[in-house]
């Protein structure tokens, strides 16, 4: 009877982390790189694209992603006059929880309303960031409130023109973020109390809207990040280690990628591309740039690494393919699916066009655009469908304003 008993929790444990699959527990996933551990995809689609599992509404308006953590998802949205966080059922979509974390608006000229950033699950909670700088962190189980901050009135941060779109981080015992302003532009917090830890002391640059990324370069853990004027990394204890200078125009966005001891950055409106090589010496880090082109300006959607190159749009060329070392072009497609956002899982692109709702799958191979499907999401939002494409436990997630499309990606 024990025996028995033992076999079916392990075969409920199995059953239960094949149906939700690993966890997407922040921004870009789990190691922030837009990429997917998940196989046994399907590798082509039917005309009208992989089966719908299921469609959540009420998640209010908004451009943030999902994230993942057990058998629920959480998000964020405007409704009415207040900025909202949200928790669903990942098996249907049903509604769980909400709660107010600030006041809902559109920041900056253009009337893009809604909060930007995509929450963090960490150990039981979620993190989140508002538009205007509102700091939560809520309990995963019922919303309830453990504590609030915002950056611009506890903190001097100074908010960039289309408002704060940063995702937190979560590190140990750290809730890291980019408030910007002449007090640090960076800043740890503990994240069980969101009391300060550290601020970057002499790096005073603007915020703007990338995300910070963990890595480790020359056996030395850091965090680095994208801003308008700088490359820069960070130790564990918030002294900067190495900056590189770097001049984005208007918005900057993309989150860094980071191979090795190499770092990769991108941003739109005519700037480009730069990759640079971190490296220590007499105990000093130092950056050297190793290329600066345009062949991918990427403005908002992201890329991603698969082996030696780099996917992503470029403003210019259209969806692209680039050496990661070396910045050569591999190839590019203009007259395709419209620029839009990235993800990548067994061995296919996931694009997603920010408008007319196009939705397509190409293969991940420096040899030339390779489309192996596409569909128009239906319903698709006005002014643009901003938020990433997810791919976590065999299924496809678009969030678009108000609505969550699950699609059924298992081969």
């Amino acid at each position: 009877m024990k025996k028995s008993m033992e076999i079916a929790v392990i075969v409920l444990m199995v059953v239960s982390y094949v149906s939700f699959g690993a966890d997407w527990n922040q921004w870009r996933g789990p190691e922030r790189d837009g990429k997917s551990a998940d196989t046994g995809l399907l590798q082509e689609w039917p005309n009208a694209g992989p089966p719908l599992a299921w469609k959540a509404t009420g998640l209010g308006i908004g451009y943030c992603g999902i994230a993942i953590s057990g058998d629920r998802f959480y998000t964020m949205g405007d409704a009415g006059n207040d900025s909202i966080a949200h928790c669903y059922s990942l098996a249907d979509g049903k509604h769980i929880w909400s709660k107010k974390i600030g006041k809902a608006g559109a920041p900056g000229w253009g009337n893009f309303q809604g909060p930007r950033s995509t929450p963090t699950v960490d150990d039981g909670m979620v993190y989140v960031i508002g538009q205007y700088g509102e700091l939560a962190c809520l309990k995963a189980s019922d919303g309830s409130l453990v504590w609030a901050k915002n950056m611009k009135e506890d903190f001097g941060g100074k908010q960039p023109e289309w408002g704060y779109s940063e995702s937190p981080l979560i590190d140990g015992d750290k809730f890291i973020c980019t408030p910007g302003g002449n007090k640090g532009a960076i800043m740890a917090l503990n994240k069980k109390t969101g009391d300060v830890v550290w601020r970057t002391d002499g790096f005073n640059d603007d915020a703007h809207y990338s995300s910070i990324v963990i890595c480790e370069i020359e056996g030395v853990k850091q965090y680095v990040q994208l801003t308008p004027n700088s490359v820069v990394g960070v130790g564990t204890d918030g002294k900067v280690l190495w900056r590189a200078e770097r001049k984005g125009r208007t918005a900057v966005i993309p989150t860094p990628v980071v191979k090795g001891n190499k770092v990769y950055v991108t941003s739109g409106y005519g700037v480009g591309c730069n990759m640079f090589e971190v490296s220590k010496s007499g105990g000093q880090f130092s950056a050297r740039e190793v290329y600066s082109n345009k062949t991918i300006a990427d403005q908002i959607g992201g890329v991603v690494v698969v082996g030696d190159y780099i996917y992503g749009h470029c403003d210019a060329k259209g969806w692209t393919c680039q050496k990661f070392d070396t910045g050569e072009i591999m190839w590019s497609e203009k007259g395709q699916i419209g620029k839009g956002a990235i993800a990548y899982a067994d061995g296919r692109l996931y694009v997603r066009a920010e408008t007319k709702g196009q939705v397509g799958l190409l293969e991940a191979t420096p040899e030339g655009y390779k489309e192996k499907g596409r569909f128009i999401q239906p319903e698709f939002g006005k002014p643009q469908t901003w938020a990433h494409p997810i791919v976590a436990g065999k299924k496809l997630y678009l969030r678009d304003q108000d609505n969550l499309f699950c699609y059924d990606l298992a081969k």
